[in-house]
């Protein structure tokens, strides 16, 4: 069994297009699935969440901070982990996925100044830290803001 072919139980899935309360002969007349009685069973049933007047569960939980929508997720990488390429190579975020070290840039990927590096690189990122620019100069490398 593989994944591609994976289907439900026979018999365990319904077509949404099936007609309700046209008889018993359709094997779903009279009640149509409501059961007999009771709120559910009629229309204008209460909306999902309501619980019959009482202070639902989503006004009871108390609501704190917010979520800044123009946040950026910047990817941290070290500078030690640079140390894997040869040296005078051109590292930029294609690189760094294919060397494994970025999984997904995310908004973009900032270079910071931990660890040493020994070898001079041309990198090209979308940020560094003042200490990280400072060491890829210092060996002869540019560090280029893209």
């Amino acid at each position: 069994m593989e994944l591609s072919n994976l289907r439900p139980a026979e018999g365990s899935k319904h077509s949404d297009n099936f007609r309700r309360g046209r008889g018993h002969g359709s094997g779903n007349g009279k009640t149509a699935g409501k059961g007999h009685k009771g709120q559910k069973a009629r229309s204008g049933a209460p909306r999902p969440g309501f619980e019959g007047g009482q202070m639902p569960l989503y006004r009871r939980i108390p609501k704190r901070g917010f979520t800044n929508r123009n946040t950026k997720e910047i990817v941290a990488i070290n500078l030690s982990a640079l140390e894997r390429f040869e040296d005078g190579a051109t590292v930029d975020v294609n690189t760094l996925i294919e060397a494994g070290i970025v999984k997904n840039p995310r908004d973009g990927v900032k270079i910071l100044g931990n660890g040493e590096l020994t070898k001079k690189l041309n990198v090209k990122v979308d940020a560094f830290s003042a200490s990280a620019k400072e060491k890829i100069e210092a060996l002869g490398g540019t560090a280029e803001v893209m």
